[in-house]
């Protein structure tokens, strides 16, 4: 077994409690999967039969509306995983569409091999029901943020939750994700999002340069919301 790919997935939270020959076997039924910019991994309502963790780069989940309009579900980061849920769904297909936003290298495991583990580890699958009701609590929240807060708020909350750990004073963010993907993830048009982002810096809370969101007043902007 590769012995850095197994301990990378050591730090991955559904993989934490596999024991060695568990792990070896997951290893050994893996695929790298490399995607360009905007290629699709899967689409809405396609058979599921794998989920993913991302190694680098983004991947955009998402819906399309009757309209053809794009609704940004979750910006998948590098050491998340994603598409395991749908192992327990009793219609295996996939609830979203999924898109590289830049470069992106994966992991991609088989679920009914993973299934069959988990049918043999009661800690794995206690695991794995941590991290899915982790994501549901996120998913929870965003729904109270964009359906009853405004739309300076929800920008807000996404840049506070972009500053680097430990980072108190002045923190820089860079946007490696496109300002059009952002403003689809909260819900506000491009154009909103860019006078938000005007207003703010005109209130001393916040400059911007390029990709580049320096943020002077964290105080201040925590007070919008």
């Amino acid at each position: 077994m590769n012995e850095n790919v197994a301990a990378e997935l050591r730090s991955v939270p559904i993989f934490e409690a596999l024991q060695a020959r568990e792990l070896e076997q997951v290893v050994e039924r893996m695929v790298r999967v490399r995607l360009d910019p905007r290629q699709h991994l899967f689409s809405y309502g396609q058979p599921a039969d794998r989920f993913y963790l991302l190694r680098s780069g983004q991947i955009k989940l998402f819906r399309l509306s009757q309209d053809g309009s794009e609704k940004v579900i979750e910006i998948i980061q590098p050491g998340q995983t994603f598409a395991e849920a749908v192992m327990f769904m009793e219609q295996q297909t996939y609830p979203v569409n999924a898109e590289a936003v830049v470069a992106s290298e994966l992991y991609s495991f088989d679920m009914r091999s993973f299934l069959e583990l988990l049918r043999r580890s009661t800690d794995t699958c206690f695991r794995l029901m941590a991290t899915m009701s982790c994501r549901l609590r996120a998913r929870l929240e965003d729904i109270n943020n964009l359906t009853l807060q405004n739309a300076t708020y929800r920008l807000v909350h996404y840049l506070l939750q972009q500053i680097p750990e430990g980072v108190m004073e002045s923190p820089q963010i860079h946007l490696t994700t496109p300002k059009s993907i952002i403003a689809a993830r909260l819900s506000i048009q491009p154009e909103t999002l860019s006078r938000i982002l005007a207003r703010l810096a005109d209130m001393g809370l916040l400059s911007v340069k390029g990709s580049d969101v320096t943020l002077h007043d964290v105080a201040g902007l925590r007070r919008l919301m």
